[in-house]
């Protein structure tokens, strides 16, 4: 049986994508990831949260850190080629994409308000981001893996407030299941977490984001909200040997928030 617990991704290189500070879901990903041995390559967009990216880095032992600006082809490109050099040969085994943006103006007035510019920007950043980083790093998981992203409720349910971000992370699951099955032949697995709703820097650009909060703790089945480190182990789990039947889906852990009607 695979290894599940501490050890598990030993020896593996994952690369993940996201991490702003410490309240970002990638950064508790990536803790789980280093409890279990992962040698972990980070990514950040821009000087502003360089120093931050790095300092986090820092935490844990063989962390390289890149620039990487998804929404530009030759950036990705130049990332890649680059991580492909530094590895050596050795295989990349994993890739954790939580990366998504769109104007906070758009999260805040009417859906049917939403610029073009506004929504060409969220399908882009959060969802288009996603097809450019798989494909580039698909030729280096020459033994297989996994790809792992993050999505939300709003992407199939009317979330209000969530607008043009629910449109986006609609068409990010639909990727999951296309990318899952032309990479599928090469042993790597693509697969969403849709996590429950949690303070991150992000997630406070949504209007009342605080009453979705105290919603979810009320009504769903746990009583509570998600704790990151519970997205952190499942993003684990996916990532590790552990997950090896696992693909083209999108994995709960919401507190079971997304099983209730009325």
């Amino acid at each position: 049986m695979p290894e599940t617990g501490a050890g598990a991704m030993a020896g593996k290189t994952v690369l993940v994508m996201g991490i702003a500070n410490r309240w970002s879901l990638a950064y508790a990903i990536a803790q789980a990831l280093a409890r279990q041995g992962a040698e972990l390559v980070l990514t950040y967009q821009g000087e502003r949260v360089k120093r931050s990216v790095e300092d986090l880095g820092a935490e844990w032992p063989a962390t390289r850190v890149y620039p990487c600006d998804v929404s530009q082809d030759a950036s990705v490109a130049t990332f890649f080629e680059q991580l492909a050099g530094d590895l050596h040969g050795k295989p990349l085994a994993g890739v954790v994409h939580s990366i998504a943006f769109a104007n906070k103006e758009d999260l805040e007035r009417p859906f049917a308000a939403t610029s073009r510019a506004g929504f060409a920007l969220a399908l882009d950043v959060s969802a288009y981001s996603l097809v450019a980083v798989a494909r580039h790093a698909a030729p280096l998981m020459m033994e297989g893996g996994a790809i792992v992203t993050l999505t939300y409720l709003g992407a199939t349910r009317v979330v209000t407030n969530y607008n043009v971000m629910g449109v986006a992370k609609a068409a990010l699951e639909a990727e999951v299941r296309y990318l899952a099955s032309e990479l599928g032949p090469q042993g790597i697995r693509v697969n969403a977490i849709s996590a429950g709703p949690i303070k991150t820097a992000s997630a406070r650009a949504i209007k009342d984001f605080s009453s979705i909060l105290d919603h979810v703790a009320q009504r769903a089945p746990l009583r509570r909200v998600t704790d990151p480190a519970e997205v952190g182990d499942t993003a684990a789990f996916l990532l590790s040997d552990a997950g090896r039947g696992v693909t083209g889906d999108v994995i709960f852990v919401d507190s079971g928030y997304h099983i209730l009607g009325i």
